[in-house]
């Protein structure tokens, strides 16, 4: 999977014509990659980055909690982007902010799920998390600065690691619940209107078998999508990025690529999604155009014949200092412990 171009089974029927410059087609139950376009190349997110919001905080936040809105939640956001509507000074549950990301892509309520649960770190704390978060899942080409997915320098993702991580979140009965209701009241209390939510951006109702999934879109990373659906005991993660709103949108390639997955025989494929307890796996470098491979650093691995030069360097370094420690030990007549 380590390419740019398309990786499917041999023999495969031919994947759909699709305008998402990266895909992945997995089987959640079984760990098996059916097959992917440009799989582990860096893109950017938008709203499917609220995915991993949910993966890193709906294990340590809960849902009755009532939380109160402050205006630093909202000033940076935008009036026209995808907001739950909520109203600083306002009373919410986690719960109902949880609905309000998933069914309406709040990224109001991003900010203020983010801050709760970053703890005194605040929201910085909350994004930290996510990265924490993507690092235990294995989804090293993911790395996030903001927790809803709007545009962030030095924000990316691959539609690999988008499966690892909607089948961490999609393993949970709660966010399964939350992600596949279609309508919710979040009720007044005192300072803040009720709110009406309406689920109406996935493929919940118009694709056979749909547990739900998320959209998102900015200008730099068009139409993003993240969805699974379930069909004789089969279940399968779709992800995308960079799809463009015609001829299909994200919703047409997502299910076009899902029938293509369902199609193909329950052994097909090109590679596993890695369990978080697996420490052997190493994400390929693939170069975005225009950047280079990244320099063995923090993140990165050293090669053998390197490692084991630094190790005996450090094994000699050692046994010199030992020498020069007894013999100055020898003089003084001391043993120090």
């Amino acid at each position: 999977m380590a390419t740019a171009g398309l990786a499917i089974p041999a023999g495969a029927p031919t994947a759909p014509a699709v305008t998402a410059t990266a895909w992945l087609v997995a089987d959640l139950n079984s760990g098996e990659v059916l097959g992917g376009c440009g799989p582990h190349e860096r893109r950017t997110p938008a709203s499917v980055q609220k995915l991993l919001l949910a993966a890193a905080l709906m294990p340590r936040l809960d849902p009755t909690q009532m939380v109160d809105v402050t205006q630093a939640d909202l000033h940076d956001l935008d009036p026209a982007s995808s907001l739950m509507g909520v109203v600083g000074g306002g009373r919410y549950s986690v719960e109902s902010l949880w609905l309000g990301l998933l069914l309406k892509s709040g990224n109001d309520a991003a900010n203020v799920l983010a801050r709760v649960g970053g703890g005194t770190a605040g929201r910085q704390g909350g994004v930290d998390a996510m990265n924490d978060e993507a690092r235990r899942l294995g989804a090293k080409q993911t790395h996030a600065t903001t927790p809803s997915g709007l545009d962030g320098p030095g924000q990316y993702t691959s539609a690999y690691d988008l499966a690892l991580i909607a089948r961490a979140t999609f393993a949970r009965e709660d966010f399964r619940r939350y992600v596949a209701t279609t309508v919710a009241q979040i009720p007044a209390q005192p300072g803040n209107p009720a709110i009406e939510l309406t689920h109406d951006n996935t493929l919940l109702g118009h694709y056979p078998g749909t547990l739900g999934g998320k959209t998102g879109f900015t200008d730099l990373a068009r139409q993003t999508y993240v969805g699974v659906a379930e069909r004789d005991g089969r279940r399968l993660a779709v992800t995308l990025l960079g799809a463009e709103t015609a001829p299909l949108g994200s919703l047409g390639e997502a299910a076009a690529l899902l029938n293509w997955g369902f199609a193909l025989p329950p052994d097909a494929s090109v590679g596993r999604l890695v369990a978080p307890q697996d420490k052997t796996y190493d994400a390929p470098v693939v170069a975005v155009k225009g950047e280079r491979p990244a320099r063995a650093g923090k993140g990165s691995s050293f090669s053998l014949p390197t490692a084991l030069g630094l190790g005996a360097a450090l094994v000699l370094a050692a046994l010199i200092l030992t020498a020069l420690w007894r013999r100055r030990g020898a003089r003084r007549g001391a043993n120090h412990r």
